[in-house]
């Protein structure tokens, strides 16, 4: 179980969670095993993230390679479709599977456009006066939810905070437009890991630049805790169309009372990152 975990870019802990077991789930699913299509709800799988791969190195941009075939994931095929003069209506049928794998043999491995956008994207700063900036918490830090949240009120006046299950953390970044979404959640690890979106075929650029500078900003100014980043295919950051991170956050005990000093730690990151989302910490 761990060798999958590590694979598929989950918490390598041997546990079957719901994420763990929806991710078997997924994994199941190989390229032209089902016609994929747009629906409500999308279809997940690891077929559609193979699909997103291929269409990503050909130049038809999906956004990032998350497994969920959605509107931009349709778009894109369409447009592929048309480009080699059949029906662009969107459908992969395991025609459409072997006409992308002939095409795609010639493309290379390299990350694709939707990489190459979102480091685009991440070109320009972001002014603090306009910044949407997203604070999520789950159980256990309410008070570090609550001092991030206050801190950031004086440097972005359009922050906001939200609570409730993954789902509803995604939807409301997703919905506010956010420009950014940082996480929060306690660790049992005697340790805190910064986690952004990774999986073997993308990864997110803008989140991993984040946190590796929540991670340096920490170290530097609480040595007493141990903090690093790392790419994982959490469902809060995959659902977030926007760069994010979860901040993990362990020894419980030692965290709170360090609460002010994180709080201000995550949000100076946020601060120096959104004036320059690709410099190196």
């Amino acid at each position: 179980m761990i060798a999958f975990q590590n694979a598929f870019g989950l918490r390598a802990d041997g546990v079957v969670d719901d994420i763990v077991w929806s991710t078997l789930i997924e994994a199941s699913w190989t390229p032209g095993s089902r016609v994929l299509y747009l629906r409500t709800p999308n279809l997940r799988g690891d077929d559609v993230a193979e699909l997103q791969t291929v269409l990503n190195r050909l130049g038809f941009d999906c956004g990032r390679v998350d497994g969920i075939f959605g509107p931009a994931t349709q778009n894109a095929l369409s447009e592929f479709q048309r480009n080699i003069g059949t029906d662009g209506n969107g459908i992969c049928t395991p025609d459409t599977v072997g006409i992308l794998q002939r095409v795609s043999s010639q493309s290379g491995s390299g990350p694709g456009v939707a990489v190459v956008r979102e480091r685009e994207e991440l070109s320009d700063s972001t002014p603090e006066k306009t910044a949407r900036v997203v604070i999520g918490g789950f159980d256990g830090v309410t008070d570090l939810v609550r001092a991030a949240q206050h801190r950031a009120a004086g440097v972005f006046p359009l922050a906001t905070t939200v609570e409730g299950d993954v789902l509803a953390h995604a939807q409301t970044a997703n919905r506010y437009g956010a420009d950014v979404y940082v996480g929060f959640e306690h660790s049992a690890q005697e340790s805190c890991t910064i986690y952004f979106y990774e999986v073997p075929t993308f990864v997110s650029i803008g989140g991993r630049s984040l946190a590796e500078r929540i991670v340096a900003t920490i170290t530097d100014r609480i040595p007493e805790l141990t903090v690093r980043a790392e790419g994982v295919r959490h469902p809060v950051l995959r659902e977030t169309r926007m760069p994010a991170v979860l901040c993990s956050m362990g020894p419980n005990t030692l965290v709170r009372l360090k609460t002010a000093a994180v709080a201000n730690a995550v949000v100076s990151s946020l601060r120096d990152w959104l004036t320059a989302p690709l410099e190196k910490p």
